[in-house]
């Protein structure tokens, strides 16, 4: 048992295979995984929905068009759904990185996959009159995976705001965070990276806050707290700190 029907299983419980309902359930998925995370959030909590995979390249002149390439089509091989998109302010660049897909795409396994994928709407070169554009394309795009190709990496990293997990540099490819880098591989995608972070520790922690005052403390803000309540509407709310002093 495997994607939706897992998850459900693993929402609900199976009790015919002693299976209790669970807390949390985390992972990447494709479109019907996600779909089913996003139904099931509220029952369960949800690391987040981690769909069909998406990689921002933000590149200048001074990139490499075959990494810039071979990177695109490394996560268009995952799914024809993938999304895998360039932005630069170089129009050579962009005509190189397209000539270096027609010659390499042919020549890898899963190539009729990774066609497809870059060939559909949610794949594209885009062109923008600089990198500043380039920056502000990226955090509305809030990407599960952006590469960094530029003179200027680290300058560009400080104005990146949303994205799942970032890579600088020619050297550092997405296929890196997949398998040995580290970085975790369960990543918000379909701009979560809005609000959401990658997979990590604090997926599986909750914080609880706890309030205690002596009698001293409460006398120090009760006339606060009631002027508060009254304000609201809501005066019993005060009343249950001033009974606290009633004779």
């Amino acid at each position: 048992m495997g994607g939706s029907s897992a998850i459900a299983a693993f929402a609900y419980g199976v009790p015919a295979i002693n299976l209790e309902p669970v807390s949390v359930i985390t992972g990447p998925g494709n479109i019907y995984v996600a779909a089913a995370k996003r139904v099931l959030r509220g029952t369960v909590g949800i690391d987040s929905e981690a769909g069909t995979t998406e990689i921002l390249i933000i590149a200048d002149s001074s990139a490499n068009p075959k990494f810039v390439a071979a990177d695109l089509i490394s996560q268009a091989e995952h799914d024809e759904a993938a999304a895998a998109v360039l932005v630069t302010d170089s129009i050579s660049l962009a005509d190189s990185v397209r000539a270096e897909l027609e010659v390499m795409l042919p020549k890898t396994q899963n190539s009729a996959r990774a066609a497809i994928a870059l060939g559909s709407q949610q794949s594209a070169l885009v062109l923008v009159d600089d990198i500043q554009s380039a920056v502000r394309f990226a955090n509305f795009y809030a990407t599960e995976h952006l590469e960094i190709h530029t003179r200027e990496n680290e300058k560009v990293l400080e104005k990146i705001s949303n994205a799942g997990a970032i890579f600088l540099g020619e050297f550092s490819p997405v296929s890196l965070g997949d398998y040995l880098a580290g970085s975790n591989h369960v990543l918000p995608t379909g701009q979560q990276a809005k609000f959401g972070a990658g997979l990590g520790v604090h997926t599986f922690l909750r914080a609880q806050q706890v309030v205690e005052y002596s009698r001293f403390g409460l006398e120090q803000i009760a006339d606060h707290a009631v002027d508060f309540s009254e304000a609201e509407g809501l005066p019993a709310h005060g009343q249950a700190i001033t009974a606290r002093f009633e004779h």
